[in-house]
C-alpha cells in the first residue's frame, strides 16, 4: 500500500501566505454581506449594488411587511379585554359540568370525520374592499398537506401582500410568499401544517381598492382574521 508522502517545510505554505488567503476570504465575506445579504434582508444597501441586483426591493419588502405585521400585532394586544378568571364551580355545578366534558369527547371515527370535512372541496368567492393605509388578514382553515388553488385579484389599483401560514395562537408565522404593488396572484397553496393559511393586504394607495379572492381545494372554512 502507497502512502502520500509527508510535504516538506519548504512546500507548506508561509504565515505571509496564510494571513493574505485569510484577509482574502475575509474581505470576499464582507463584499457579500454588503452587497447581498443586506440589501436582500435588511433593505441596506451603502453600495447601489443591491438595487442594481434589485435585492434591495426585495429587502424593502420584507421589512416592511414585518412592520406591518408586528403594528398590527400590537394593535389587537392593546384592544384585547382582559378577561377575569373564571370562578371555581360549586359543588353541585361540578357533576353538570363533567357531563358537558364528557358530551364534547369524541369517539377515534368521529375525530376522523371532521378531519375529512376538513379536507373536503370547498369553493367560494370573497369580495374585500380596503381603504388608504388599511390592511386586512384571511385565512383558510387547512389541515397538513392540503391543497388549495387561489386566484385574487385588485380592482382599481395594487397593494402589497404576504402569503403566510400560522400553526396556532402565539405562534410563528410561515411566510410562503410576498409582493410589493402587486395587482393580482394565482396559484396553489400547500399547508405545511396543520392551522390558518391566507393572505395579508396592504393599500398603500390613495384610493379604496377591491380584492376579489377565489378559493377552490380542501380547507374546513375561510374567514376574516383582522
Amino acid at each position: 500500500m502507497y502512502n502520500t508522502d509527508i510535504p516538506t517545510r519548504a512546500e507548506l505554505p508561509t504565515n505571509a501566505q496564510l494571513l493574505r488567503s485569510t484577509a482574502i476570504a475575509i474581505v470576499a465575506a464582507a463584499g457579500i454581506l454588503v452587497t447581498i445579504v443586506l440589501p436582500a434582508e435588511y433593505a441596506i444597501d451603502p453600495t447601489g449594488v443591491g438595487r442594481m441586483l434589485r435585492l434591495t426591493e426585495m429587502g424593502e419588502i420584507k421589512t416592511q411587511l414585518a412592520a406591518e405585521a408586528e403594528a398590527d400585532r400590537l394593535k389587537d394586544l392593546s384592544t384585547t379585554p382582559i378577561q377575569p378568571a373564571p370562578a371555581t364551580p360549586a359543588p353541585d355545578q361540578r357533576s353538570g359540568l363533567l357531563t358537558t366534558l364528557a358530551g364534547l369527547l369524541v369517539s377515534p371515527a368521529q375525530a376522523g370525520e371532521r378531519l375529512d370535512l376538513a379536507q373536503a372541496e370547498k369553493t367560494d368567492e370573497t369580495v374585500i374592499t380596503l381603504d388608504p393605509t388599511k390592511g386586512t388578514e384571511y385565512k383558510l382553515t387547512m389541515v397538513k398537506g392540503a391543497k388549495v388553488t387561489f386566484e385574487w385579484s385588485v380592482k382599481d389599483g395594487v397593494v402589497n401582500y404576504d402569503m403566510h401560514g400560522t400553526p396556532g395562537p402565539g405562534a410563528k408565522e410561515k411566510s410562503y410568499k410576498t409582493g410589493r404593488a402587486v395587482a393580482g396572484d394565482t396559484g396553489v397553496l400547500t399547508a405545511e401544517f396543520d392551522g390558518g393559511h391566507g393572505w395579508f393586504w396592504r393599500n398603500r394607495g390613495t384610493k379604496p381598492v377591491t380584492i376579489i379572492l377565489r378559493t377552490k381545494g380542501a380547507y374546513a372554512e375561510i374567514k376574516r382574521m383582522s
